[in-house]
């Protein structure tokens, strides 16, 4: 039996998911381009595969056809925009996620993008690295309001952290649960309002049809000129045009981006920008995530095949 495994952290930190499916005597495929596949590697790759542990490669219908013995997809992670789930579904082919396994390291990245665009620690550093010890003032991250856009389980962790600098808190998510706002003091909010009052503004939503461009250049209009957009999510979910321009005219104060809809994105503009922290969709990369969404996304394999 073989398998495609495509996350290059994958067993990267600790063998243990490895070994447990090679206990079941599964045949590994790994990924060797050193990068995200491509649709063709991936097409290349997967045939005569049985199953699939996938991170942000592309798995569409025309992947999966190549792999007529395909029984099992397992998301390393949770977002499973990637992936043709009418396919799955029509084709009875088995799809999991890695719930819950990176929630904790998401939310720290958030935090630290946050951190890092409000006390304008890379400029520093550069100034410092230049001997200019020139003071240079930057903005308050404690008392002031933070807007979550989704409040699943990495949302719940954003709440556990801001709390922790004394910040207000609103949030929106399509399914609310009134007792834990109530106990942890997170307002009940729009997406609109959110914009236009909060100072941090956090997206994570999956990616689905219904949250494509949920921060539309509306909204990024809203927000007021010291605010700063973070998302560690997916790109999709932001007008990445109206962004950009509301950066070049300072029209907000920033953004931390760990997820673009094109990556790496080819357009320029991005790395022209003063007031933009960029990430490679490392978020959820920690040594501790990478080892449990491994075991999850591995246990979750076995599952799916059959084999346990």
């Amino acid at each position: 039996m073989k398998v495609l495994v495509t996350p290059r952290s994958f067993a990267k930190s600790s063998s243990a998911p490895l070994e447990l499916l090679r206990k079941y005597g599964i045949i590994i495929v790994a990924n060797t381009t050193g990068t995200i596949m491509t649709e063709e590697q991936v097409k290349e790759a997967v045939a005569g595969c049985d199953g699939v542990i996938i991170g942000v490669d592309p798995l569409t219908a025309d992947v999966m056809a190549a792999a007529p013995s395909l029984r099992a997809v397992s998301k390393y992670g949770v977002g499973l925009d990637n992936i043709d789930l009418d396919y799955c579904a029509e084709h009875g082919i088995n799809v999991t996620k890695a719930a819950g396994a990176n929630s904790a390291a998401v939310a720290d990245y958030a935090f630290a993008l946050m951190l890092a665009l409000a006390r304008k620690v890379i400029p520093i550093d550069v100034k410092c690295r230049e001997r200019d010890w020139t003071k240079i003032t930057t903005s308050d991250v404690s008392g002031a309001t933070l807007g979550l856009i989704g409040l699943g389980a990495i949302g719940h962790q954003m709440v556990s952290r801001a709390r922790g600098f004394s910040m207000k808190i609103m949030a929106y998510d399509v399914v609310w649960d009134e007792e834990y706002a109530a106990v942890q003091g997170v307002i009940k909010a729009g997406i609109d309002r959110i914009c236009r009052e909060c100072d941090f503004i956090s997206v994570h939503v999956p990616l689905l049809h219904d949250t494509e461009g949920i921060i539309s250049a509306e909204r990024i209009a809203m927000m007021k000129p010291a605010a700063f957009l973070i998302n560690t999510a997916r790109g999709g979910l932001v007008d990445e045009a109206a962004l950009i321009t509301a950066l070049k005219e300072k029209r907000i104060a920033g953004a931390g981006i760990d997820a673009f809809t094109e990556e790496p994105p080819r357009n320029p503009e991005w790395y022209t920008l003063d007031n933009i922290v960029m990430g490679s969709h490392c978020s959820a990369s920690t040594a501790g995530a990478n080892d449990m969404m491994g075991r999850i996304a591995a246990e979750n394999l076995l599952h799916g095949l059959g084999l346990v």
